[in-house]
């Protein structure tokens, strides 16, 4: 029986209850974390992306295997990766149908992401796949 896995993020003001299939990307903005889902809604928590790759991992588990860190700035969920354009330092993320997003990746972070899928190899830390974060 396949279960949906959702994310739960409490605050003292806020919770949050989200189903992961549904986030597409996590965008870090200093001390927050910007939540972007597939439906075009947003969540801001006050957490940065290191906290938040950590909750990843902690809560969801093997799970956390869909998500991956690219550079500083973003967690991706890899089932939304549609094109990796290393030049233009761009990554689309879409379902082909919906909604498409283009996020700004260091050329670096974008080549590991497209050897990742190339090789067919994946390097698995402790929130979900490592491509680049420095």
């Amino acid at each position: 029986m396949n279960r949906t896995k959702y994310l739960y993020l409490n605050s003292r003001d806020e919770f949050f209850r989200v189903d992961i299939t549904k986030i597409v990307y996590f965008e870090s903005d200093g001390n927050y974390t910007n939540i972007i889902l597939n439906n075009k809604m947003k969540a801001t928590v006050c957490m940065n992306l290191a906290q938040m790759q950590s909750i990843l991992c902690e809560n969801l588990k093997e799970a956390a295997g869909i998500f991956a860190r690219i550079g500083k700035r973003h967690i991706i969920n890899l089932n939304y990766v549609y094109q990796i354009a290393i030049l233009r330092q761009k990554l689309v993320l879409s379902d082909g149908e919906n909604f498409e997003y283009q996020v700004s990746v260091s050329k670096e972070a974008l080549k590991k992401l497209r050897d990742m899928y190339v090789s067919g190899l994946s390097i698995k830390t402790e929130a979900g796949t490592e491509i680049l974060t420095q």
